[in-house]
């Protein structure tokens, strides 16, 4: 109980001012809005009685990208769970991914695989109202004011046209929305209708969702029939060039003494850099213009590593195989919910056990961690896990 207190003092304290400097902001963005076509109607319309919603500045600072480490991450997101409900998807969905890649030459894995990333397949609930969430960073964020306040516009412009009722435009802090977590003003630019039915809908129509991501990947620059790349071993003691955009041959990596993951040679790939995610002491990959192709989605290595590894997985080949430099792993959300669970019979309030980390489930970690002797991170992994049997 003092946790929530503690959070819910921190939201009565950041919003008061907030509500004092809102409305002028959003004149502001008014001004501009109207400048750029969206009707003074259709903004006051849809942004009357909107009120800042300061949690998002909290979840803008704490982007698990980049504030968790990869193999917590992938844990999460690659796990056998996550692997079984992509099949399905594949199995179920199966004509209208063969159509998806004979029009844009993308592969049916990775779109399935961002697919799960995003939205866990369209289980993920509709989240925040879009003009909430993005006015509230435009007005109050920590970075790229500007950028948010185009995506409110973007938003406004979706609505305006009719493409979507407002109360369907609910996604991501960020302003992400739909099956896929299409950004407003990359909607408006890769957003396809795919059933025939008039509309690009995103949020209740499959075959749109899936068709304008594999159109977001081509035009990223997705090479038809390419790999992503593979995971590879490198020599003891290696010092030489690494970094996604570092594109080389083959014989070049080869000359190096870098060899796919299981010792053998190298196989034809593209040009690709070699990806380094926990330094030269962890798993190493190779990757090409179509691992690019799932950066550009998120812009977070990370990230792209899990779609890549998913869409792997979904083809029925192995996890990273090599070791992360840690000695204390990453849980699936499985194992993420049993962990609330343990925590939940000790008497700690972390709400539903759901595999969802948030501060109550963190707060109880530390709690534990101190009980136990151990350094207090908060962090969800394999010794405090085991540590509570």
């Amino acid at each position: 109980m003092r946790a929530r207190f503690l959070v819910a003092l921190t939201f009565a304290t950041l919003t008061l001012p907030a509500k004092a400097d809102f409305a002028g902001c959003l004149a502001g963005i008014r001004s501009h809005a109207v400048g750029q076509g969206i009707s003074g109607a259709t903004f006051d319309k849809v942004m009357s009685g909107i009120e800042p919603d300061m949690k998002v500045i909290e979840l803008m600072n704490n982007q698990p990208e980049f504030k968790t480490p990869v193999w917590d991450y992938l844990a999460t997101l690659v796990d056998d769970q996550k692997v079984a409900e992509g099949r399905a998807m594949l199995s179920k969905h199966a004509s209208t991914l063969t159509r998806i890649e004979q029009a844009y030459g993308v592969d049916r894995h990775a779109v399935v695989a961002v697919w799960g990333v995003e939205s866990d397949f369209g289980q993920i609930g509709s989240g925040r109202y879009l003009p909430q969430a993005l006015s509230t960073a435009a007005c109050f964020g920590t970075r790229r004011r500007e950028f948010f306040r185009g995506e409110l516009i973007a938003t406004l412009k979706i609505i305006q046209n009719g493409d979507l009722e407002p109360e369907k435009l609910r996604g991501s802090w960020a302003g992400a929305f739909g099956h896929t977590q299409f950004m407003p003003s990359t909607y408006l630019r890769l957003a396809v209708d795919f059933d025939g039915d008039g509309r690009r809908d995103l949020v209740d129509s499959i075959p749109d969702a899936l068709a304008s991501t594999a159109n977001y990947l081509k035009k990223s620059g997705w090479i038809t029939g390419a790999s992503w790349g593979y995971e590879v071993r490198l020599p003891a003691g290696y010092s030489g060039p690494s970094g996604r955009t570092g594109k080389q041959g083959l014989e070049s990596w080869s000359s190096r003494g870098i060899t796919k993951v299981d010792g053998s040679a190298l196989s034809p790939l593209p040009a690709a850099g070699l990806l380094l995610p926990a330094g030269a002491n962890g798993p190493a990959f190779l990757v090409t213009k179509n691992f690019d192709a799932a950066y550009a989605y998120n812009a977070a290595e990370s990230y792209a590593l899990a779609i890549s590894m998913l869409s792997d997985r979904l083809r029925g080949k192995p996890g990273v195989r090599g070791k992360w430099p840690t000695d204390d792993r990453g849980l699936s959300r499985a194992e993420r919910k049993e962990l609330q669970e343990k925590l939940i019979r000790r008497g700690y309030d972390v709400g539903k056990p759901d595999g969802a980390i948030g501060a109550l489930t963190r707060a109880a970690i530390k709690d534990v961690e101190a009980k136990l002797g151990l350094p207090q991170t908060g962090r969800p992994g394999g010794k405090v896990f085991e540590a509570l049997d």
